[in-house]
């Protein structure tokens, strides 16, 4: 009986263990041609960091394009923007680079990206390594647009969107009160 227990014992673990190595494979080493894409606004959505070889297929959902919104060589084994933006033009995606590293959100960074989400290339997939620069950067982006959401929904965006910006409350409310006051 003994045996048996440790054979059962063996057999659980090797199990978790193949389960951890293939997700991990998924994760770091294997692409899966799926992104999972949450969605923050109509046309606008986000995700974390994608492989050019998951483009063809948010071609085929519908995207018409993609934003990088993580600097180049933050890891070992990152896709570049040049890379991921000659993948992109050979699906016929359009492609735009707006590095943001971690921390505070670049004012220019928001600038740009509001200049090219009002492009209207939607639908449009913002990345970073976690969505998490993605949806704060078009949280405030959308705070400053003219016509944009207010405050709370911008917020509820984002948490809908699984990401936190409850800490940019005050920026985005100072960005709204600005367009308000220019518009």
């Amino acid at each position: 009986m003994p045996k048996l227990r440790w054979t059962f014992l063996a057999a659980i673990v090797l199990g978790a263990a193949a389960v951890l190595a293939t997700a991990a494979f998924d994760r770091h080493g294997g692409v899966s041609a799926h992104v999972d894409a949450k969605p923050l606004a109509p046309g606008v959505w986000i995700s974390e960091q994608i492989a050019p070889e998951q483009l063809a297929a948010l071609k085929a959902q519908g995207f018409r394009a993609v934003v990088d919104l993580r600097p180049d060589n933050e890891v070992a084994g990152q896709p570049s923007a040049s890379t991921m933006g000659e993948a992109a033009l050979r699906q016929g995606l359009r492609f735009d680079y707006i590095p943001v590293t971690h921390g505070e959100v670049p004012a220019g960074a928001v600038e740009t990206l509001g200049r090219t989400l009002a492009q209207d290339h939607s639908p449009v997939l913002l990345y970073c390594r976690s969505g998490r620069r993605a949806a704060r950067t078009w949280a405030l982006a959308e705070a400053s647009r003219p016509g944009g959401l207010d405050a709370p929904a911008i917020l509820n965006a984002v948490h809908h969107a699984g990401q936190d910006a409850g800490d940019l409350a005050d920026q985005i409310t100072d960005r709204i009160a600005a367009r308000s006051a220019t518009h």
